[in-house]
């Protein structure tokens, strides 16, 4: 049963997610003075619990970098409690974290939380600084989709972490994803079961989503007993449609091209279809993430797919807890299911 809305207007920020070339953030200056940027923020903000030793050593690091602390965060009293939330999330016209975004945003808003909102997508050290500035807001929580870089640092912020979508390198804490290997096998199995032999599968790049759908799709194979063709995995030199249908093209004028194709996220299933219109005999396929009028082309996508703004709600309630102190478990793991959609194109048989 679908999950009844209510609607909301929580308060939504933008920031920039690069600082100039060549400023000191408080990362820097964690570095310089070898403490912890949590340490840092307490300092430059005037909290207490540090040591005058401590505090002397990052105030020199201050001096020597030349840092200048967030202006929004010079505003804020010290030991004011924040009712922000922060959400760094991927490429935002990307509707997977578009989806994401929106429910956090609902969420936060009914406990009357405003949520400043940054895109930053697989850029490492834009990252960094991102988070670094909504430390420097006070923020009650960080909610990210962390990029591949190393996340230790984020062990001494002070602030609740809750990750999205995939884990983060360096740091234990609070991870909310799906079952992207379950999921990569359950569309595997299903093209298997049509008949399907020859299926490919184009992979966007990705540390640990994508790469996690790729093992699926291998277990799907091995449990059919059925040797993968590594020609027909196409590790997709980025995630864009066009990526894909360059790359579609190129398996669909092979002397003995798929039959099946396995599409690994929603823009990568554009880009195949795309190509397929130039195409005479249709291969089935498949696509993971659900998009918008997937249901209404020619011949309906069949996609595999889990509760996007359900994920974004446990994260965001679970962040809530977290920042209030209602929840003190150990960091938990919580895995969403995927659900097989049939629409037509993953239904198409293998033609003689």
């Amino acid at each position: 049963m679908p999950c009844r809305e209510r609607e909301v207007n929580p308060v939504s920020e933008t920031f920039p997610t690069q600082a100039g070339a060549g400023r000191p953030t408080m990362i820097d200056v964690a570095k310089a003075a070898g403490v912890g940027l949590g340490t840092v923020s307490r300092v430059v903000n005037g909290g207490a619990g540090v040591r005058e030793q401590t505090a002397s050593r990052v105030r020199a690091a201050i001096d020597q970098l030349g840092f200048q602390r967030n202006e929004v965060a010079r505003a804020l009293r010290p030991g004011k409690k924040s009712s922000s939330l922060a959400l760094v999330l991927g490429d935002l016209t990307n509707p997977f974290y578009a989806t994401i975004a929106k429910a956090a945003l609902e969420v936060a808003g009914q406990d009357g939380f405003a949520v400043v909102l940054g895109s930053v997508d697989e850029d490492p050290e834009g990252e960094r600084r991102a988070i670094q500035e909504l430390i420097g807001r006070q923020v009650a929580g960080l909610m990210i989709v962390p990029d591949q870089g190393d996340h230790s640092y984020l062990a001494g912020a002070g602030v609740p972490v809750v990750f999205v979508d995939r884990p983060a390198h360096g740091i234990d804490a609070d991870i909310v994803t799906v079952d992207n290997e379950g999921g990569g096998r359950l569309a595997t199995e299903h093209l298997l079961a049509q008949g399907h032999r020859r299926i490919a599968i184009l992979l966007a790049p990705s540390y640990h989503t994508t790469g996690r759908r790729l093992r699926g799709y291998r277990r799907a194979h091995r449990g059919a007993g059925i040797a993968v063709d590594e020609s027909l995995v196409v590790q997709l030199p980025e995630g864009t449609a066009e990526a894909a249908e360059k790359a579609t093209r190129e398996l669909m004028h092979k002397p003995d091209p798929p039959t099946g194709l396995f599409a690994s996220t929603n823009f990568v299933a554009e880009g195949v279809l795309r190509a397929l219109r130039e195409v005479d005999r249709q291969p089935a396929v498949v696509g993971f993430d659900d998009f918008r009028m997937a249901d209404m082309l020619p011949t309906p996508v069949t996609v595999v797919a889990s509760d996007t703004a359900e994920l974004g709600r446990i994260a965001a309630r679970l962040l809530l807890d977290r920042a209030s102190g209602a929840d003190t478990r150990a960091p938990q793991r919580i895995v969403l299911p995927c659900a097989l959609i049939q629409r037509g194109s993953g239904e198409v048989p293998v033609l003689p």
